[in-house]
Parts: structure tokens; sequence; C-alpha cells
């Protein structure tokens, strides 16, 4: 039963829930690929708060994950176990290397404790779950995940617990993904990515049930525009509620929502064969 609900013996614990983490084999982390973080509680490095209701929380440990995954060619390595992330929302696997180097990867879903993976540049891997290797070899119709955007960056989409993309097609230098999202774009067949999808698809499934668990989760009450004086706020002030006939927004002024934040000369936009939906808006362009 990876969701828990509990029982209504309060009124936070009324429309709580708690993931039972079904797939975590092991408790401890490895030592040597953890570092401290430093908590920033959303400024920048002037100072200055840049994103509101961050601060507080529990204190962690980082641990370092393999994006890369490209210096392990040819290197098969066996999962030890699977283990808890604070930092992210799916689940991390510990990989032993035949040569005794130790790594963490995304793990995958449906992996386990003994399995062998591999990472290779060519197409002498086979295309299973938790395998590594270029577009270029992956069949179409697999679902990848942990997807380069540049050659040699390391992965930077679908990273997140439950995601997935499906490769579709093949055309020249370049493959077709469809992604979480909806979006329809096409990413270098050389890029890198992971055959299955990540694991742990039940964190969507939560709810959190009380205000005081956001707080360890580093997340702060935020006060509504309306209620701040004019000064503060584009949206606050006056003898009543009224928002001056004016969309939603932010301190500063900038829409919170349907405004449009991408950049307009961003390279990788003619990479883009399908802008994702909104649900509010519809497509998005």
């Amino acid at each position: 039963m990876p969701i828990r609900n509990y029982k209504p013996t309060t009124p936070g614990r009324r429309d709580a829930s708690v993931n039972m983490h079904a797939e975590v084999t092991k408790k401890t982390p490895e030592k040597s690929l953890c570092r401290p973080i430093k908590k920033k509680a959303g400024r920048n490095h002037h100072g200055i708060v840049t994103t509101r209701g961050r601060g507080g929380g529990a204190k962690r440990m980082y641990r370092k994950i393999d994006f890369k995954r490209r210096d392990r060619d040819g290197i098969e390595g066996k999962v030890i176990g699977i283990e808890y992330d604070p930092n992210r929302t799916c689940h991390i696997a510990l990989i032993e290397y035949t040569d005794g180097v130790k790594r963490y990867i995304v793990a995958p879903k449906k992996i386990e404790d003994g399995q062998i993976i591999q990472t290779s540049s060519t197409e002498a891997v086979e295309p299973k779950v938790g395998n590594c290797m270029p577009l270029r070899f992956i069949p179409t119709g697999l679902n990848v995940h942990c997807v380069e955007l540049n050659i040699g960056r390391g992965a930077q989409m679908c990273r997140s617990a439950g995601t997935y993309a499906r490769l579709t097609n093949r055309e020249g230098r370049y493959a077709t993904l469809v992604l979480p999202s909806g979006e329809t774009r096409r990413v270098p067949v050389d890029c890198r990515a992971t055959i299955g999808e990540v694991g742990n698809p039940d964190h969507r499934l939560r709810k959190i049930g009380k205000a005081g668990i956001n707080r360890h989760l580093g997340r702060k009450p935020i006060t509504r525009g309306m209620a701040k004086s004019h000064h503060a706020h584009p949206l606050g002030g006056g003898e009543g509620r009224s928002k001056g006939n004016r969309p939603p927004c932010g301190p500063t002024g900038v829409l919170s929502k349907g405004g449009r934040t991408r950049n307009k000369k961003q390279h990788s936009s003619k990479l883009i064969i399908r802008r994702r939906m909104s649900k509010r808006y519809g497509l998005v362009r």
C-alpha cells in the first residue's frame, strides 16, 4: 500500500496522507556521496529575496547524483539499494561498479536490488530499464527519462517522480520526444537518455493535510496582495476589497496567471514542434 490515509482524529489528519515509500530498500545514505547544503531562504547572492515564501524547514544533506554517466561507459554497475532523497520527489539508486566506484542515479520504476545496469555510447547495450545510451540507438516507442538537452551537459528533462518521455521518431540529426506536459520537441540524437520511467509515481497522490508539514518542507505562508497596504502590493490599499480592475500579479507587478515568461529569442524554440497545453488558457505559444 504505497499511500496510506490517516484516520480523521484531528482536523489536520482528516485530509492528510503519507507516502509509504515501498520501493525504498536502503535507509542510510552513502556518506562519501553526501555534502552539506546551505539554505538560501529564497535569496540571491546579494541577500535579496527573489522567491517569496521560502525559509526554515528541516536540515538536509545533499546527495550527489550522477546525471551524466559518461565516464562509466562499458563498466557494469550493480544496484545496491533504493534510497529516499529529501531533495527531490523521486527515489535514488546507489550503484556500485565493477571497479569499486559508487554513484547515485535517479531510480527508474521497477528497478530492483542486485540488478545490473550499463552505460554505453554505442548500440552494444541492451535497451532495458536503467541502461543509459544515446537516443540514436534507443528503439522508437520506448519510454525514457533523464534526457539530455545538449550533448554532454547531463540529464535535464524528465527527472521528477513518475515522469517519462516517449521517443516517437528519429530523422536526421534529431529525435522527436513527447514530453509529460504534452510538448513535442526535437533533441539531438547523440544526447543520452535512460530507459524506463522514473520511480515513485504515487508521489502526486499524497495530500499534505496541514500547514505544519509545509513548514517542514521550507515553505512559508504568503499573504494575499489585496490584504496588504497600497505601497506593499499593486492590489493592496483601499477602504474595502478592490483589485482596481487589474489582473492578479505579484508585488512587482508581474502577472501571476497566464503571463508568458519564455524568452522569445531562445535558441531552442526552433526545436519545439508543438508547445505544451495550458489547462486555463489553451495552447501556450
